[in-house]
């Protein structure tokens, strides 16, 4: 389907010195746009110019942004100064409508329409549009607000595009993200300037073993085993830091544990409202019982990392947002998966003959795992919880993200046996698996129900014989997807498990459609069931 995109290798943009203003195309720059614009982009957002702050941001500058500051500074002074007619006047919107009129027809089934939509959800990008950061490689996006390529929604799509035999769209992304370590020393939450001082759940090292699989073992591995180093040292940065001061066990977002073990967590290298989200940012922070504003700030940003933004999991209080304390949690989660890490580049060392350093990346994932079993066990809950470092104990919440272990094969027998029981008396629903078992309006808790977290926790259950309980939330999970496709011909973000007839909710934004990693699970589960 794709293979006219990759006709011809792409040359990289080079950084110019000079705008070209007709194109709309700017000085490339690692900047933000609340950084960028200062004043002008304060106005826009905290009086609502759009009702979804990202709107602003992603638009497209007609001049460079000095030019424009200047502007903004000299007509402001005007009593009958209009910022909605300023903001119309210099900037517009790159593609807004790309795939909004696809329509599948009553016939089509949604396995079917996963297959159609992957042309209409594709992008290519190789200029520099206002905050937008081109890629050498065209690539897959969720859907809706999201028109970039997000990074761990990437590999729940990547899923999908396995089950349809796009591997050149599959190594064309990871390409791409390959492109971004080199570039700016890690991945992103996307391709915008203001996702560079974070990133998502980390899943490289799964898509480099998915594409493995087609591509073989040693060729991939060797190909990538570059970009992973540069994302482990991301994730790692400050780690002698916190493994040699005792007084400061935490930096950036490495943690040392009690055991001396230094685990991770999320974090953010910013202290500011997200600039996609200022107005609620700003909010919840004039809302918080503290004074250290900055700290609530750090701990949306790193909320927003976890992809769980947002969720009772990083709440003191499970209702308030206010209370969020993300960057105090070592998440279980975010471990598993820098342990699959260690490993992947464990084996990429032993493939290409280099077994010392193969072995210091295989005892690091072992003194990991051993950590995550230590101290994210909690044993009166039976079943695997964030630690909070701050409080030295297992937080005892109760999400999905306790079945990571099992999903990375970390977990004992006893310990994958008493996680499966949790998730079938108390996790498993009509439409699939609750988030938490939590509901307080978020979109990362119960009612609602996401794909990449149906995917681990059915794959985690298949690593340890749990096979019928993970055909039961398959097909629980397929059956929702199905559901609300016959009523609204789409495939939606996120899914009210509890009530299929209803529509998912909460979170900062209107229910999206599309959508990326629900195409992408849907994809492989309905594959698998018809296999």
């Amino acid at each position: 389907m794709f293979r006219h995109l990759f006709s011809k290798k792409p040359k990289l943009e080079r950084v110019k010195s000079t705008a070209v203003s007709t194109a709309g195309i700017v000085i490339p720059t690692r900047k933000s746009p609340d950084e960028t614009y200062a004043d002008l982009f304060q106005a826009v957002q905290d009086s609502q110019v759009y009702p979804d702050g990202k709107t602003f941001v992603d638009l497209i500058p007609r001049k460079r942004s000095n030019a424009l500051s200047k502007e903004y500074k000299l007509e402001r002074q005007d009593p009958d100064f209009n910022l909605n007619e300023f903001v119309n006047r210099h900037f517009y919107e790159f593609n807004p409508h790309h795939g909004a009129a696809y329509t599948p027809s009553e016939s089509t089934t949604p396995r079917e329409h996963v297959s159609a939509l992957w042309n209409e959800l594709t992008r290519r990008n190789r200029k520099v549009r206002g905050s937008l950061i081109p890629l050498p490689n065209p690539y897959i996006v969720p859907g809706g607000r999201f028109s970039e390529q997000f990074y761990w929604d990437s590999y729940f799509i990547m899923l999908g595009l396995a089950a349809d035999n796009e591997w050149g769209m599959i190594h064309g992304m990871i390409k791409n993200y390959a492109h971004m370590l080199r570039k700016f020393g890690m991945i992103p939450t996307a391709n915008r300037t203001y996702f560079l001082s974070r990133s998502q759940p980390p899943f490289f090292s799964y898509m480099v073993k998915l594409l493995a699989k087609h591509h073989g073992r040693t060729r991939t591995y060797a190909e990538f085993l570059p970009s992973m180093l540069i994302e482990y040292r991301f994730w790692m940065k400050g780690r002698r830091i916190a493994s040699e001061h005792v007084d400061r066990p935490a930096y950036a977002r490495v943690v040392r544990m009690p055991n001396g073990v230094v685990l991770n967590r999320y974090f953010d290298n910013k202290t500011t409202p997200r600039p996609e989200s200022r107005r609620e940012d700003v909010e919840t922070a004039a809302q918080a019982m503290t004074e250290n504003k900055d700290k609530i700030f750090l701990d949306l940003r790193a909320g927003a990392e976890s992809g769980w933004d947002f969720s009772s999991r990083w709440f003191k209080d499970a209702s308030k947002i206010e209370s969020i304390h993300t960057t105090d949690m070592v998440p279980v989660d975010l471990n598993c998966l820098l342990y699959t890490h260690e490993q992947t580049i464990a084996e990429a060392y032993s493939l290409i003959k280099q077994p010392l350093l193969a072995r210091r990346y295989r005892l690091a994932a072992e003194r990991r795992a051993e950590t995550i079993r230590r101290f994210c066990w909690n044993p009166h809950q039976q079943f695997f919880c964030d630690y909070d470092f701050r409080l030295g104990a297992n937080n005892g919440r109760l999400t999905l993200a306790g079945v990571f272990p099992l999903y990375a094969k970390i977990a004992s027998s006893e310990q994958a046996a008493a996680v499966a029981r949790r998730i079938e008396q108390d996790f498993l629903h009509e439409g699939g698996l609750v988030t938490t078992l939590v509901e307080n309006g978020q979109q990362w808790d119960s009612p609602n129900g996401w794909a990449p977290l149906q995917w681990v926790t059915i794959e985690g259950l298949r690593a340890y014989g749990y096979h019928e309980l993970a055909d039961r939330i398959r097909d629980n999970w397929l059956a929702v997807n199905e559901h609300v496709f016959a009523d609204r011909k789409k495939m939606i973000e996120k899914y009210n498990v509890k009530s299929p007839g209803a529509l998912g909710g909460g979170g900062e934004y209107p229910l999206q459609d599309g959508f990326g990693w629900t195409n992408g699970v849907y994809a492989a589960l309905k594959d698998e069931l018809n296999s």
